[in-house]
This record gives C-alpha cells, sequence and structure tokens, in this order.
C-alpha cells in the first residue's frame, strides 16, 4: 500500500502512546478495509500523505511526542499566525511530502477570553489544531493491526482507528465548516465507506443506536440526521466534484447521491422524502 512504510515509521515513533492515540483520516479509511465487518472493493482507497491523529486532552500524554517524531526524521514545520502557530511534522521530500498533524476537540465559541482566536493547543511537545466535533472521532474507536515494516516498524502495532460510524458522522458534521475543496473528497470518504461496509449497514446501525447516538447527545444527533438529508437529498456541485476524483472506476453524481442517501437512511435512520 503506497506510503505504508511511511506511516509504519509514524506509528513507530508514537509506539508509547499507541493506547491514547486515535488514527483518524485517510488513514482510518484505508484501515478500515481489514475490519470483519469490511467487504473490500477492487479499486483503490483514497490517497493521502498524511497522518491524521487525534486525541482527548483529558486523557494524560506523558514524555514528549515531538522529541520521538524528531529521533525518527520528522521535523517540525509552522504555519500560520495562531498562538501556538498550526505544526505539521514532516519528512524528507525523498518520502513522498509524508507529514503528521495532530488534532483535538474544539469546544465552546472557538475564541479566547481575549477575543483571540482559540485554534491550537500546546501538549507533550507537540501542537495540535483544535476541530469542532473532533470528538465525535474518539467515541468507542476500533482497533487495527499494523504489520512489522523492515526498517521503519521493528513489530506489528495494534493501533485504534475511529470506527465507520463515527467517521461518516464526522464528516457529515463538519461540512459547512470545510474547505470548499475537501467537500468533494468528503462526499467521496462518506459514499467509499457505506460501499465498503454494505452487507454489514445492519451492524453499524446497532453500532449508531446503542453507542455513538447516546454519547453524541440529542442537539448533535439532531444535527447530523438533518445535514445527511441536506448532503444528498439532491445532486450538488460538491457531489459533482466528488464523481470526479477516482481515477480507477466511473461514479455518476446521481450514483453517489443515491447510494449516500440510501446507506445513511439504513444505518442513522435519515429522513427520505
Amino acid at each position: 500500500m503506497e506510503g505504508a512504510a511511511e506511516f509504519a515509521r509514524c506509528v513507530s515513533a508514537l509506539r508509547p502512546w499507541l493506547g491514547t492515540l486515535v488514527f483518524a483520516g485517510g488513514w482510518a479509511h484505508r484501515l478500515h478495509r481489514e475490519h470483519g465487518l469490511a467487504q473490500p472493493p477492487e479499486y483503490q482507497p483514497i490517497r493521502t500523505l498524511d497522518a491524521d491523529v487525534a486525541f482527548s486532552p483529558d486523557e494524560p500524554l506523558l514524555g514528549s511526542l515531538e522529541t520521538a517524531l524528531s529521533a525518527a526524521g520528522f521535523e517540525e514545520k509552522l504555519f500560520g499566525e495562531q498562538s501556538p502557530p498550526v505544526t505539521k511534522y514532516t519528512l524528507d521530500e525523498e518520502y513522498g511530502g509524508f507529514y503528521v498533524e495532530f488534532l483535538v476537540p474544539l469546544h465552546g465559541s472557538g475564541k479566547k477570553r481575549s477575543g483571540e482566536p482559540d485554534d491550537t493547543l500546546s501538549m507533550a511537545g507537540i501542537t495540535a489544531q483544535k476541530l469542532r466535533y473532533l470528538d465525535v472521532l474518539l467515541l468507542d474507536p476500533w482497533t487495527a493491526t499494523i504489520p512489522a515494516e523492515p526498517g521503519h516498524l521493528a513489530d506489528p502495532a495494534e493501533i485504534r482507528v475511529p470506527n465507520a460510524v463515527s467517521f461518516i458522522v464526522q464528516k457529515l458534521l463538519i461540512h459547512p465548516y470545510r474547505d470548499p475543496r475537501k467537500r468533494a473528497q468528503d462526499i467521496l470518504y462518506v459514499h467509499d465507506t457505506l460501499e465498503l461496509f454494505g452487507p454489514s449497514l445492519a451492524d453499524l446501525h446497532l453500532l449508531w443506536s446503542e453507542k455513538i447516538a447516546p454519547a453524541m447527545g440529542p442537539k448533535t444527533v439532531r444535527k447530523t440526521l438533518a445535514r445527511g438529508h441536506e448532503l444528498f437529498a439532491d445532486v450538488t456541485d460538491a457531489i459533482r466534484e466528488a464523481a470526479r476524483i477516482p481515477q480507477d472506476r466511473k461514479l455518476t453524481p446521481e450514483d453517489i447521491r443515491a447510494a449516500c442517501a440510501q446507506g445513511l437512511q439504513a444505518i442513522l435512520d435519515v429522513p427520505e422524502e
């Protein structure tokens, strides 16, 4: 799998904290293919250059993650004018531009008492970006095994990834806050996850109704259902753009809209027209 060596190197560096961290984003989607409920398709997963690593600031992270990443060859790079600035931990260009970002949930108004944006958090030697609804990804995570990778990961490692329902729900909730260029990719992630677990939608419905929805609270559940209905009630420009992303298969905008509407109705009981 493309990027496997770089990802294994990241996992190796972060091994002491694997019981606290949750690997989200595109790598979670890739690793969902290894889950027992999944039925992997023939096409390749969406390509990703980064590892999004989420955690709760309420859980202790002892030691320095930055020191561990630095020892593994990752370089700290700062972006933006936030205090502390948004930080990415990157490998040399010879590794294809692979980088690691840390993420924590954003609660409240998103503003500090001074009125400045409350966008980042420094903890355990690293800077994490605060994102709204990230806490959904931390609910009832699944585990995935990363095989040993010569020169990068000495022994297999068990990591935590968001479960498929949390992965989909968070994509729905963050849609209005996303850069327009990311919205189409998120829609494709939702479509591909629903297709990946197509034979097991009843199992995902139980996960939603018994564990995820009760932990989210009624207001956020209502927002999730409304968002799922709004996004896939009609073909939109974002759905059209999502259909143009894959290079190894043909999708029409209506294929994506219909599959997502049906899949979300099966898992979340999203209202139908």
